[in-house]
């Protein structure tokens, strides 16, 4: 396994931040959804629209030689703003890997490092919403997070941090 370790996001990395919501669009092999394409969907480019407002944190995952090749990050919204939304003042988590890191522990690592930090910062519970046939819902479950609600080819599921 390569060798990678956890940071704090910080608010210059907006950018990767959005790199990672495409990243996250696209975990199809085969159907590619361009940049512009997914940040111009209200509801992706509202993920990292501002980053980082009060409430946002996040976790980032770099390489050895310093890299960023994954993130997890949450932010509180309002009903229907996000896909994974369940209530007011339970942030949601959004994650992205590289495909070169992916079934790599990365993704795994991001959501402990992430769930500690929601944790600590008072909340009780995150969401987050996964298509139908997304590889990554096996982790989700793995981590603890069980589906509430399927609507429109999407599961929203809720992971309580107590």
């Amino acid at each position: 396994m390569a060798a990678f370790s956890v940071r704090p996001a910080l608010p210059n990395d907006g950018s990767f931040l959005a790199d990672m919501v495409v990243e996250a669009a696209n975990w199809r092999s085969g159907g590619i959804r361009p940049r512009p394409t997914v940040l111009s969907d209200p509801v992706c480019r509202g993920y990292v629209a501002g980053w980082q407002r009060p409430a946002d944190r996040g976790v980032i995952a770099v390489d050895d030689g310093g890299r960023a090749v994954g993130a997890a990050w949450y932010r509180l919204f309002a009903a229907g703003a996000a896909h994974g939304f369940v209530a007011v003042g339970v942030p949601e988590v959004i994650i992205g890997v590289t495909p070169l890191w992916r079934a790599q522990g990365v993704g795994r690592a991001l959501m402990q490092a992430l769930a500690d930090t929601a944790r600590t910062a008072g909340f009780s519970r995150l969401t987050l919403s996964v298509e139908h046939g997304n590889f990554a819902e096996t982790l989700y479950r793995s981590e603890g997070f069980t589906v509430v609600e399927t609507h429109a080819g999407r599961d929203t599921m809720v992971r309580s941090l107590r």
